[in-house]
């Protein structure tokens, strides 16, 4: 195996012997094949992040399998004295990790990083090969075990080579930083807390561990310095803050802390943000921030997209928040696992509030067991939640820790579970409120302090006015619950009805149908104190090889992120008052066989001005920021305009004759339209 690139970036450091802690990318470099192939002879080189799914020998297969990851790296003699830790912020679902043959660590789950100790298998001035395993096949001992969103296998984020002194900041507890912040008491005069510290050591067992705590102006308002002993325990130390900046969305103020070991010089250092800020719940009050109610406009996150497929870069993640402040939502909710630290780091920068799933959760497949009661599941369950919670502690925008999501009441009884699950949460950090999303009745919904509806009245049955008979029973007799609502369904840009005598066909989702949806829903629920927040299911449609396109096309933009769906224009204009909204409904059914039209327009500017050909027509307001017309006379081709403030839209249609799909002679009416997205 030749030299990993990381010896050239280790012989320039030579000269000067490393007394604190180093931290190397481990990215480049590295040789991947296919366990099936039995030989590492045709291995392709790549870069991490990388996933066999996105990657051009799946040949449009989905696959679930497993790959094998080499690399080598070559450590000088002079760091004989030095400790090495392995750290993957993500392997896609379990990984196994051996140094020079010798397995040092398994992991289970793909949501979470993780770091195994290398130290003792190191061989000094010369080679040392790394080689990670990694399956992401079905397993019913890792969660999620049902899920509807691709698990795209591979180490799909970042890992990095992490050398320390024989005493440091422990890099192994639950794959965080080793340096966690709870913050007890919050007033304007003092925020006050412990830092929590996990150290480890190779022969010493006390040390200086000196802590200190930075203003977002960069003012030093805490420093501590004390010798420590060390064993299994982690350090608490006291901390108090001064007149604390607060963190809210509008004032999004970030502090820095610092914990680090030496007595006469710096041994080993560690840096985390945190922010100080108050969450609380209530049914009167919903949810709180710092004493004051926020009512919660959120949209559901996944992870993938058409271009870099579940390897999201920092990139993608910058355009995905410019989506959710474009739209003028305040929270995301990571649905299913964690997303990587890069978008909770700019969430705690820019105002946004975070909800974090933990991967129990049920897809909406009847063959799928969400809950499997045996031993090595609930311990990976409850594995994954505490790496969960441990690894986003310090973070102020995460607000809410999942518990499970969409569970059924049938077979084993999973409410003992999920009070474990709650349990852990609310002992590893108790200044968060747990939170569930529940399409079942039962007694699952009384474990979590808040509870999510995912609601879908009226969408394969009934209609959507349905869902406030649903939100009148709800208010009667539950309104002592903590209750939130989310909901959502796909509709495709390429499936559309131009005649108005079209049929239901097999796996015809068409836009229009989503739209109206949730116009409907929004009409009835958007502004209903009775929700501490409305959570909109999904803001972009993602990858699903269980799906007839290979898509779930239940987001707001499309999987590359290129079109816009007319419903998010319908919550861009409820909820983003900072730039004003002016959208005409359905634009890309330019072709139409009826003589009458009604034309819908969503409006944050006022009511519109609407000309259809060289006529004025009346519009009226059917729900805020909702416009629509009555049936209007129309023939030929014409332009539609709209006009509001300063803003303009407009399209043109065509009314005529609609040539209809062809029809086998034979077959039934269920052929399956391909989908554009």
């Amino acid at each position: 195996m030749k030299r990993h690139i990381l010896f050239l970036l280790l012989c320039s450091l030579l000269p000067t012997v490393l007394s604190a802690r180093e931290v190397f990318p481990l990215n480049e470099g590295w040789r991947f094949f296919f366990k099936s192939e039995r030989t590492s002879d045709n291995a392709r080189h790549i870069t991490l992040p990388h996933s066999w799914n996105t990657d051009p020998l799946a040949q449009g297969y989905w696959l679930e399998t497993t790959g094998n990851y080499q690399n080598g790296m070559y450590v000088p003699v002079e760091w004989a004295d030095k400790r090495f830790f392995v750290k993957f912020y993500g392997v896609q679902s379990v990984a196994d990790v051996f140094v020079n043959g010798s397995h040092v660590g398994s992991h289970r789950g793909g949501g979470t990083a993780f770091t195994f100790e290398v130290t003792d298998k190191i061989r000094f001035g010369t080679d040392n090969a790394l080689l990670v395993t990694v399956n992401n096949s079905s397993r019913d001992d890792v969660l999620p075990t049902s899920t509807d969103m691709n698990l795209y296998g591979g180490i799909y984020r970042e890992a990095e080579l992490i050398v320390t002194e024989r005493t440091a900041i422990s890099p192994l507890y639950l794959g965080s930083d080793g340096v966690l912040v709870h913050t007890r008491t919050l007033s304007d005069e003092s925020a006050e807390g412990e830092i929590e510290v996990h150290l480890t050591s190779k022969g010493e067992n006390t040390c200086m561990l000196n802590l200190e705590i930075t203003a977002p102006d960069g003012r030093r308002v805490f420093t501590k310095r004390q010798k420590t002993r060390i064993d299994e325990k982690p350090v608490l130390i006291p901390f108090a803050v001064e007149n604390p900046e607060l963190w809210s969305p509008e004032h999004p103020a970030l502090y820095t802390v610092t914990a680090a070991i030496g007595e006469d010089s710096i041994t080993d250092r560690v840096t985390v943000r945190t922010g100080f800020r108050t969450i609380g719940v209530s049914t009167a009050e919903g949810l709180t921030i710092n004493g004051e109610r926020i009512p919660l406009h959120g949209v559901v996150l996944h992870h993938d997209n058409a271009l870099s497929g579940g390897t999201p870069t920092a990139e993608d993640c910058d355009t995905d928040l410019g989506f959710v402040r474009t739209i003028g939502a305040n929270a995301i909710r990571s649905a299913v696992v964690p997303h990587g630290q890069y978008l909770y780091e700019r969430c705690d920068e820019q105002g946004l509030l975070v909800w974090i799933d933990a991967p129990l959760h049920r897809a909406p497949f009847l063959g799928d067991m969400a809950y499997f009661a045996t031993t090595a599941f609930e311990e990976n369950g409850i594995q994954q939640l505490r790496e969960i919670i441990a690894q986003h502690i310090n973070h102020p925008s995460v607000v809410m820790w999942g518990i499970f999501s969409q569970l059924w009441m049938r077979g084993d009884d999973v409410t003992p579970y999920i009070r474990r699950l709650n349990d852990t949460a609310r002992t590893m950090d108790p200044s968060r409120p747990t939170v569930a999303c529940s399409d079942q009745d039962g007694a699952l919904n009384f474990i979590t302090d808040l509870i999510v509806w995912k609601q879908n009245v009226g969408w394969q049955h009934g209609s959507t006015d349905d869902v406030i008979v649903w939100r009148d029973q709800l208010q009667k007799n539950w309104s002592h619950l903590r209750s939130g609502v989310s909901y959502g369904g796909p509709g495709f840009l390429g499936h559309k009805s131009y005649t108005t005598q079209s049929e239901p066909r097999s796996n015809w989702l068409p836009e229009e149908k989503q739209t109206l949806f949730h116009e409907e829903y929004a009409r009835n629920l958007q502004n209903d104190s009775l929700f501490w927040g409305i959570w909109i299911e999904n803001l972009f449609d993602y990858g699903s090889a269980r799906r007839a396109y290979g898509v779930n096309g239940s987001g707001l933009v499309t999987l590359n992120r290129r079109e816009c769906k007319d419903a998010f224009y319908l919550y861009k204009a409820m909820w983003n008052r900072d730039a004003p909204t002016l959208h005409i409904v359905d634009k890309r059914r330019r072709l139409r066989d009826s003589e009458k039209q009604l034309f819908r327009i969503y409006s944050s500017a006022g009511m519109p001005l609407l000309t259809v050909g060289a006529d004025t027509v009346a519009v009226t307001e059917y729900a805020p920021c909702q416009y629509r017309t009555d049936s209007v006379d129309v023939k030929g081709t014409f332009l539609v305009r709209a006009a509001a403030g300063e803003l303009r839209d407009s399209v043109i249609i065509r009314v005529g004759n609609v040539l209809k799909p062809k029809r086998t002679p034979g077959l039934p009416r269920t052929a399956n339209p391909q989908t554009t997205n």
